[in-house]
């Protein structure tokens, strides 16, 4: 049995086809073998998170999904900067890679985060305004986002967005949905209490899912302060 109900799909399905532009790819890392040898076993989630993203690339051929083992497959790990599974790296047309990544599977509200970054993906639109484009343009320094979510937050799958928006529009900006009970270590790490909780460049932080304008402020302050640390 799929995890797509057959409403679902029909849904999906009628999205895709309308809005849907180029191709896009989905580049999966998952772990198909234990790094201490058999018995062969997955990550907790990793076959739960393959089977929900083939499933839903069958639902267009204008997705594509490229499995990599995290242990096997260390050239492309290095390539797409994968640190923890299961991990997507979500590419425009051509294979273009602007520096999205899901890590965890994108359930329930988080699904359709990521069904629209794949159609903004499919359009090179990275939907924000103009005024926020060109701040971003001024970034001098490198911001990394870490977007801490549930599935349950109704709240985070804005945030999730807004920081891939950002990754879209500034080849200086990458941005990270993090499904943080599939890694409590994190969690703990980054003392997450709530979420949405996002940490940009490991220093500056904040809560709640805001609009363009206070999270480019923040974007911009992590990129400060990136220049004189």
């Amino acid at each position: 049995m799929g995890m797509l109900d057959e409403a679902d799909k029909e849904q999906l399905v009628k999205i895709f086809t309308e809005e849907l532009g180029d191709d896009v790819t989905i580049v999966l890392f998952g772990q198909e073998e234990s790094p201490l040898g058999p018995p062969s076993h997955e990550c907790q989630f990793c076959t739960d998170t393959r089977e929900f993203v083939e499933e839903l690339a069958q639902l267009s051929e204008k997705i594509t999904v490229k499995n990599y083992d995290f242990y096997k497959d260390a050239d492309k790990v290095a390539i797409y900067g994968i640190d923890k599974i299961p991990a997507m790296a979500l590419l425009g047309p051509d294979e273009w890679d602007p520096g999205i990544r899901f890590y965890g599977i994108p359930a329930g509200y988080e699904a359709a985060t990521l069904v629209r970054d794949l159609i903004n993906l499919s359009k090179r639109d990275h939907g924000l305004s103009q005024e926020t484009v060109k701040e971003l343009e001024q970034l001098e320094n490198d911001v990394h986002m870490q977007v801490f979510v549930t599935p349950t937050c109704p709240y985070c799958p804005r945030a999730v967005l807004l920081a891939h928006q950002m990754a879209m529009a500034s080849p200086h900006v990458r941005s990270d949905g993090v499904e943080v009970s599939e890694f409590p270590h994190l969690a703990q790490r980054y003392d997450v209490m709530g979420v949405p909780k996002t940490v940009l460049n490991e220093k500056v932080e904040f809560v709640g899912a805001m609009t363009e304008k206070p999270v480019l402020a923040f974007v911009k302050q992590a990129a400060a302060e990136a220049a004189v640390s």
